[in-house]
């Protein structure tokens, strides 16, 4: 992997990951932008104890450019875009409306592709692993800066999920505290610990779901991806490395190598099961992504320990895949219980969906 880093003519941070050494990135941003303008806040709600950002400036952001002018896209044919390259393998760049920003933290965008019509799962596996390098890399950058607390690797896909931007590509968060939904992984992994004198929870997690086998969705050596036991969305499936480690830096080069294969298999399957390959229930055309298959939106959240966490060893590195689709047409929308409570009611039972997710499986 060959690195370059450069500025944005604004004055934000652009780096390109290529795949050979021999690439040259020496395309300069000739648009005529004016400086970031952020108006970012974080307010600490003192009844639940978790923190809003406000961040008023976002109210200008692209929104549902035709594909022509896609920021995200290579500059080509005389368009400038944020990528002053006319080609490119992963790019990540300052997001220009962070929802965080200067003591506030920090956004970057990360480009899988320079194929607008492409998405994830239609990378190829080298493809896969060199994003997989710029999120452990970015990661690891990103735990230097001052206040940093929290680094969120995390992809949108799909308008019903409220992606703005159609380019592949996802987003980078450092947070300036712990986020809510990780102090509770924390807090449930100390109360484990306590009551079973060192044991620990993740592993149990696992292990248990090893054990049952019915919500297994895929296995390999070294990654197992499951739907778990309490799902909260209608297809949800969580992605281990059997091996625990707290973050992206700290997997052996064994798990890099097969995490492409067995995430593009998975990614390849929730496509699958609403779009006509999956209507047919099972099997199909091998490749990024077969014809008929419609594309299922989606979030894919990869979950690492907060930096200073007391016990950080113990977290487990994860990623959350799940789609607020629940049936062909049909979407999970958060009502009166889950967005007034966080109490989620799934309509479909998290053994059906890994039986689903199995019957849509690659030949």
């Amino acid at each position: 992997m060959k690195k370059t880093s450069t500025r944005l003519a604004d004055g934000r941070e652009l780096i390109y990951y290529d795949s050979r050494d021999d690439v040259v990135r020496d395309a300069v941003d000739r648009r005529p932008l004016d400086a970031v303008a952020t108006a970012s806040e974080i307010r600490h709600d003192r009844l639940l104890g978790d923190h809003v950002a406000i961040a008023s400036h976002r109210q200008a952001r692209t929104y549902h450019p035709p594909a022509d002018e896609c920021p995200l896209c290579p500059s080509r044919d005389g368009r400038f875009s944020e990528i002053p390259a006319a080609d490119y393998d992963v790019a990540v760049f300052e997001n220009r409306f962070p929802s965080l920003a200067g003591d506030s933290g920090r956004c970057e965008v990360v480009c899988f592709t320079s194929d607008h019509d492409a998405s994830f799962a239609d990378l190829t596996d080298e493809q896969a692993a060199l994003v997989l390098k710029a999120w452990t890399d970015r990661t690891a950058e990103l735990s230097q800066l001052p206040g940093v607390e929290q680094v969120f690797c995390f992809e949108n896909r799909g308008a019903e999920i409220g992606v703005t931007l159609g380019h592949p590509h996802g987003q980078i968060y450092a947070y300036p505290f712990v986020t809510p939904r990780t102090e509770r992984m924390l807090t449930s992994l100390a109360a484990h610990r306590a009551a079973t004198a060192g044991g620990n929870l993740f592993d149990e997690v696992v292990a248990d779901e090893l054990a049952d086998g019915r919500r297994v969705v895929l296995e390999g050596e070294h990654w197992v991806a499951f739907v778990p036991h309490a799902a909260h969305w209608p297809y949800e499936v969580h992605l281990y490395p059997k091996r625990r480690v707290p973050d992206l830096l700290a997997l052996d080069d064994a798990a890099r190598t097969e995490f492409p294969q067995i995430y593009l298999e998975v990614l390849r399957r929730f496509d699958r099961i609403f779009g006509a390959e999956g209507e047919r229930h099972g099997g199909g055309e091998r490749g990024p992504r077969a014809a008929g298959a419609a594309r299922t939106p989606y979030i894919a959240a990869w979950h690492q320990a907060p930096l200073r966490a007391e016990y950080r060893g113990e977290f487990a590195l994860h990623l959350e895949l799940f789609t607020i689709r629940r049936t062909s047409g049909k979407l999970k929308f958060l009502a009166g219980s889950e967005s007034g409570m966080n109490v989620f009611i799934n309509d479909v039972p998290p053994e059906a969906a890994a039986q689903r997710l199995r019957e849509v499986a690659s030949e």
